[in-house]
């Protein structure tokens, strides 16, 4: 299959509905934007905009032995995370569960979850975010840097329907031998 690159339309006017017309899309594992939050990284694969709203698609690679994010609840949206390589730890209420390559976890909506890589290599997952749509989230967050420093942003929070247990951090990290940010 050939690879087809985003037209030039595309790479002005961000992104739009895939159309098949087009032909076979493929993505590499190059592209893509990426950005880094410190405690994990997003690489953009699938806009909520490419899938008309149903989902989107980011890779999330998580440094050894880290916490990705302290615990939170989505209102909007559930989350799949496949795992790609490495081991991956997750909180999701009050069960604590391991995945290992090619397992999938399912977060939903309203359930307090956290996540972290619970091994010394490198973790890759893939997030499944349905419906699409809270991948700009963290598109957001990497230009800003107080989103960054594991301090609250109240305007993104609520635009987009998340709430976090900043305190719960610590604890995590405590209890499963891990850092966050990532050091």
């Amino acid at each position: 299959m050939e690879q087809i690159p985003p037209s030039d339309d595309a790479a002005t006017s961000g992104p739009h509905r895939f159309e098949a017309s087009r032909g076979p899309r493929i993505i590499s594992p190059g592209d893509g934007k990426a950005v880094d939050l410190g405690s994990l990284g997003v690489r953009f694969m699938i806009w909520s905009e490419e899938s008309g709203g149903g989902f989107s698609l980011v890779e999330h690679p998580i440094p050894p032995r880290t916490l990705a994010t302290p615990l939170h609840r989505h209102t909007n949206e559930d989350e799949y995370s496949y795992v790609l390589e490495g081991r991956m730890g997750a909180k999701l209420g009050d069960e604590v569960v391991y995945a290992e390559e090619g397992d999938l976890v399912f977060k939903p909506r309203n359930q307090w979850h956290a996540f972290w890589n619970a091994g010394d290599g490198p973790c890759r997952i893939l997030e499944i975010i349905s419906p699409g749509g809270f991948e700009h989230l963290f598109e957001e967050a990497a230009g800003d840097p107080e989103a960054t420093a594991g301090e609250p942003v109240p305007a993104l929070d609520a635009r987009y329907g998340i709430e976090f247990d900043f305190d719960s951090g610590e604890r995590l990290c405590e209890e499963h031998g891990l850092g966050f940010p990532a050091e």
